[in-house]
């Protein structure tokens, strides 16, 4: 979720109860670790525990050596993403790519479990396609090595995010393995994600697009309870997240806030924008002020909740 769990949002998600904060994607390049990009997005949300970075590289010393420098930067848990279908990312044999050569799987964690005094678990999908679905060994040689738990999204990576997730392999996975498993894929409500965790059995589950425009689920199905926000209530988290992406960012805010005001109107319309409401986003789109957008969303705000 590189570019869009940053630390504004994960500040929102905690403070209306997630149970756990994992940073966004980060490489595990050396020469990169400097760079804008990467510091912000290895920031921690002030008062989250534990403090988790993911990481992402090919090369067995090179995420090792990542792992390094984000424990002594002070993080209290390495996850490794073995599942991100991003082209951008694959190319540079990280990622989901990885799922192709299953020792290589193995050197990696090896070497990053060796490296590290702290827990470190993964980020995988349930293989690379539907002929070489080997989600089940993969997780198995993982175990193996050290890895402390694994989270694992119901598709391959040939799939990316189409079709629908499916929880058999996650299933396999638990039934076979003793370190915590969590599922992931198209979970969106409480109710999914109960259902979810009885077929599977998982230890838990882990949450990503579900959560984009809101915020507050991952706090629901820690409760397992469907306490949702009033209108207003969702009006004002969406003001506030963007307030917040402006400060954060600077400048560029601006043109984040944008995907996360979709985001929200879309959740906040059962999935589908009005007409009206979508003339509104075009027009927010095309702002170039903090102050602007903050002013456009208060009016519009004032239309939905009429």
């Amino acid at each position: 979720m590189a570019g869009v769990t940053d630390v504004p949002f994960r500040e929102l998600a905690w403070r209306y109860g997630a149970g756990y904060l994992v940073s966004e994607m980060v490489s595990a390049k050396a020469d990169l670790w400097n760079t804008d990009k990467s510091r912000l997005r290895r920031q921690r949300v002030e008062g989250a525990r534990p403090f988790v970075v993911q990481i992402a590289g090919g090369d067995p010393e090179t995420v090792a050596e990542g792992a390094c420098r984000h424990w002594r930067a002070g993080a209290e848990i390495i996850d490794i993403n073995f599942g991100c279908p991003a082209k951008k990312v694959c190319r540079k044999a990280a990622g989901s790519q990885l799922l192709k050569d299953e020792k290589l799987v193995a050197r990696i964690a090896r070497a990053t479990v060796a490296a590290v005094p702290v827990p470190v678990t993964v980020k995988m999908r349930t293989g690379w396609s539907q002929e070489m679905k080997n989600g089940v060994r993969i997780a198995r040689i993982l175990e193996a090595e050290g890895i402390a738990a694994i989270v694992v999204h119901g598709r391959t990576r040939a799939c990316r995010f189409k079709g629908a997730a499916e929880y058999d392999t996650v299933a396999e996975i638990k039934s076979q393995l003793s370190i915590p498993v969590f599922a992931n894929g198209d979970i969106n409500s409480p109710e999914r994600a109960a259902a979810v965790l009885s077929y599977t059995k998982a230890d838990g589950v882990m949450i990503g697009r579900g959560a984009l425009g809101a915020p507050w689920l991952l706090g629901q199905i820690a409760a397992g309870a469907k306490l949702e926000p009033s209108i207003e209530e969702k009006l004002g988290i969406m003001l506030e997240h963007v307030a917040s992406l402006h400060r954060f960012y600077g400048e560029s805010g601006v043109r984040v806030a944008r995907k996360h005001v979709q985001w929200y109107l879309t959740k906040m319309n059962q999935d589908s924008l009005e007409e009206t409401l979508r003339d509104d986003l075009r027009a927010f789109n095309k702002l170039e002020d903090a102050s602007a957008q903050l002013d456009h969303l208060l009016d519009l705000g004032g239309k939905i909740a009429a």
